[in-house]
């Protein structure tokens, strides 16, 4: 059966974030003071390396010391991100939150 919207236009899907996917990866950031919070072995800092993967309907924030092996996750994550621009906004804001240090942990959603 085939639906159609409002103006008798077949409808189209909406993107759903259950099928989308997306990475963004920021390296060598030097933390501020008190680092950031990860749920495996606490604060770490230093030269970090964020990667952050959006996949449904979530940002899955991870951190690991710049070249090394071990990603941890970051204390907060994941956050809910209903679309791709919503996860950028949250990588960056990691990327911003890791600059700052204090212990920083995954930004809430912008969108609520």
């Amino acid at each position: 059966m085939t639906e159609y919207d409002q103006t008798g236009r077949q409808a189209q899907p909406g993107l759903d974030p259950r099928t989308s996917w997306a990475t963004w990866t920021t390296q060598s950031i030097i933390s501020g003071p008190g680092g950031v919070s990860t749920a495996e072995v606490g604060p770490i800092s230093g030269d970090l390396t964020v990667h952050t993967t959006w996949v449904d309907g979530e940002a899955r924030l991870t951190v690991q010391y710049t070249g090394a092996l071990d990603w941890y996750t970051v204390s907060g994550s994941p956050v809910p991100a209903a679309d791709e621009t919503t996860a950028r906004a949250i990588h960056q804001a990691m990327v911003n939150g890791v600059k700052a240090g204090r212990g920083a942990m995954a930004p809430p959603s912008p969108t609520g």
